[in-house]
């Protein structure tokens, strides 16, 4: 039989509600599987133990006088060190906020608590949630549960790393360049993105910032074992539905456009020039490709939505400007004299690293008019395709590299260096 921390989100929610087992007990096994094998990954990096199991205890209470919470009464979890749950550190991994401690939940993590969730901890992140792979001087580094000398990813490494090793059965993850996706590529778990607003981001955020849903290309969402469970946890998390427009945050609903799988239009970018894919990467994607096919779907190799660099240009040029726009003076000061000392001509990431940070209101209304070019182009890409189908990154989960800044580092595709 599957170890309980092994099932799926929805068979425990399940289970629980049909009290073959109660809250407590499956909390406690929990807590037993991080104190047994946390240590060598160390992604968990923040216990509420007490807390959650009294929360435990009246979870089972409540169910046992016939009142259930909701779809997630009673099912143990943890979430980003970089949501706030009261009580417990948000620090983002910067040392200066070691004893950073919220007084109030995050809007994600209150809707998690709803819904009957009991978080009993928080999972390990980069500092500033800035790299894929994870460590920081406060909880040092998490490691990957399949092999102990490689990443877990990042900026949600702790909390893909968790999942794996089932420590936590669901975890809330952010995203920004790929802070799901990433960490979910490298445990091999499942994580989602969703769009831009769909999640609120309240509290999370570093202290003096007002308001993070401002920052109209970060995202939060959940990671779990399975993608059932990603549906369980994105209804919870996303309700109630709204979108933002002209006219502030209008209720909307999910549009099923009702085409079943085996009649979807399919397209594959298995690699692109700008960032060579692995061997082993591809080819995982052409046994899928070629079971699809061999199924009836329609699949097209050759499409391509985007000419890539161009996106490459417009997201690191708008991730950064966002960026930017929380530092204080003197970070912004020094932004903007390092992009002034590069020259006009230089193109490399760097120079658009700084540009970015630098960014005045001029510079970002050019570079959105381009994101909104792309935009369109991505509307009629799904205009004649359902799904698109890619590789998450270049390789498998890379062997840990501390040294010198993420552009600086390299990793080994194909038998040759690659950023």
């Amino acid at each position: 039989m599957t170890d309980l921390a092994l099932q799926s989100a929805s068979e425990l929610a399940r289970r629980l509600r049909r009290r073959e087992i109660s809250a407590e007990a499956l909390l406690r096994h929990h807590l037993d599987r991080v104190a047994r094998l946390n240590p060598a990954l160390n992604a968990v990096v923040v216990l509420d133990a007490e807390r959650a199991l009294q929360r435990a205890r009246e979870a089972d209470a409540a169910l046992a006088g016939g009142t259930c919470w909701g779809p997630l009464h009673g099912l143990p979890m943890t979430v980003k060190e970089a949501f706030d749950v009261a009580g417990l550190p948000t620090t983002w991994g910067f040392e200066a906020l070691r004893d950073n401690r919220p007084a109030q939940h995050a809007r994600a993590v209150q809707r998690l608590l709803d819904a009957g969730a009991v978080i009993f901890g928080k999972t390990n992140v980069p500092v500033a949630l800035a790299d894929w792979q994870t460590f920081n001087p406060i909880h040092g580094t998490t490691n990957n549960p399949w092999d102990l000398a490689r990443v877990p990813g990042g900026s949600s490494g702790g909390s893909a790393a968790a999942l794996a090793a089932g420590l936590t059965p669901l975890e809330l993850g952010s995203d920004i360049g790929a802070s799901i996706r990433n960490p979910a590529h490298y445990c091999g778990v499942y994580g989602h993105k969703p769009t831009w607003g769909v999640v609120p981001l309240q509290g999370h955020q570093l202290p003096g910032e007002e308001c993070p849903d401002a920052t109209d290309i970060g995202a939060a969402g959940p990671m779990a074992r399975s993608a059932f469970d990603l549906s369980l946890a994105l209804d919870v998390l996303s309700a109630p539905l709204t979108a933002m427009t002209p006219l502030g945050r209008l209720p909307v609903s999910w549009r099923d456009a009702g085409v079943p799988p085996m009649r979807c239009r399919v397209a594959v970018v298995a690699d692109d020039p700008l960032a060579e894919v692995d061997g082993s990467v591809k080819d995982a994607l052409q046994a899928l490709v070629d079971f699809l096919r061999r199924e009836g779907v329609e699949v097209d190799e050759r499409a391509r939505p985007v000419d890539s660099a161009t996106t490459h240009r417009v997201f690191v040029h708008l991730q950064r400007a966002a960026s930017g726009a929380m530092l204080d003076d003197a970070r912004y000061a020094d932004a903007q004299q390092q992009a002034a000392a590069r020259s006009a001509q230089d193109d490399s990431f760097p120079a658009r690293h700084w540009r970015g940070l630098a960014a005045d209101h001029r510079s970002w209304v050019h570079v959105d008019d381009e994101r909104w070019r792309l935009r369109r182009q991505w509307a009629d890409f799904f205009e004649r395709f359902d799904l698109l189908i890619c590789p998450i990154a270049t390789t498998a989960a890379f062997v840990h590299n501390f040294v010198g800044p993420c552009w600086e580092r390299l990793i080994e595709v194909n038998g040759r260096p690659q950023p």
